[in-house]
């Protein structure tokens, strides 16, 4: 994959059967979903999708399954490949290239930590090696990680080190340091933004590519707000943010992860519960979460 990523990425979730195993009959169902919404892609297995709350060999089950769905559409599969231990990574991404991943990514390992740059790449280098061919995006992501480095330095030394890092997914507060990996060997790097209710921001400042959780069931006021920035339309690119703003602020009011898997279900698509930590909404959160949608007119968006 030689061009970069672009439009909306759905962080999908991973569905699951009542007892919480691995459910992929749900996963075509997503799939068409998200094309029907506009989505260009769906990045798989990653906070959203709860990756490190599931084996290596389901994690391996879901890829296949959403490439196979994914064939033929215009559809760009990403798969998180992640893990605190590298070789369970490596066979990941090795996994990945050989079903047709689009690209894969991977955090950093978060139990003990990588505490330089050069101890960051000695992590990514091996799993990049194992899918070569593959385009690799390391997905910084501090607040759950705890990992706090340099990503312009990281970039600057990945080139020579890791030649398929493509860029990466950015889910992090510093929007200077986010303008300097854009800019990095003259804007080689492909910057995914991963904050939706700030993708103006990221958009304003030339982000053209984003991944988020909001995407599976929100992306049409994403799209409208993209059109409404190129049309110079300020009133509306301002009400439109908000909306996302208010939104994934009352997601993570009542437990964001089994909120946003509820709404999927009230859009016909059951994902069934989290895995264990989490837990499923209580019959309180369900109806808290009906009428925080019903106060945010949220229907307005699937008409």
């Amino acid at each position: 994959m030689n061009t970069r990523l672009t439009g909306l990425l759905a962080a999908t979730h991973t569905p699951t059967n009542v007892d919480g195993t691995l459910n992929l009959e749900p996963v075509q169902r997503l799939a068409d979903h998200l094309i029907a919404d506009g989505c260009s892609g769906a990045f798989v297995a990653g906070t959203t999708g709860e990756c490190h709350s599931f084996t290596c060999q389901e994690r391996m089950d879901l890829a296949t399954r959403w490439t196979e769905v994914a064939a033929g559409t215009e559809l760009k599969v990403v798969i998180h490949v992640g893990a605190n231990a590298l070789p369970d990574a490596c066979q990941m991404a090795a996994h990945a290239q050989q079903a047709g991943a689009d690209a894969i990514a991977t955090m950093a390992p978060f139990f003990f930590k990588p505490t330089s740059v050069d101890a960051l790449l000695d992590y990514i280098e091996p799993i990049a090696q194992a899918a070569a061919d593959t385009p690799l995006y390391f997905y910084d992501i501090p607040s759950m990680t705890g990992v706090h480095l340099s990503m312009v330095e990281m970039l600057e030394k990945a080139r020579s080190r890791v030649p398929s890092l493509r860029g990466m997914k950015y889910t992090n507060a510093d929007l200077m340091q986010m303008q300097r990996c854009m800019h990095v060997d003259d804007g080689y790097f492909d910057v995914l933004f991963g904050h939706d209710p700030a993708l103006a921001a990221g958009w304003r400042l030339g982000i053209r590519g984003a991944v988020g959780s909001t995407y599976n069931f929100a992306a049409p006021i994403y799209t409208r707000l993209i059109e409404a920035i190129g049309e110079g339309d300020e009133v509306e690119l301002q009400r439109l943010q908000l909306e996302s703003c208010k939104l994934t602020a009352r997601l993570f009011e009542i437990g964001f992860h089994p909120a946003s898997r509820q709404v999927m279900a009230r859009l016909g698509i059951d994902l069934g519960p989290p895995r264990t930590p989490l837990v499923p909404l209580t019959a309180d959160q369900v109806e808290q979460l009906d009428e925080a949608l019903a106060e945010l007119d949220f229907d307005q968006w699937r008409r």
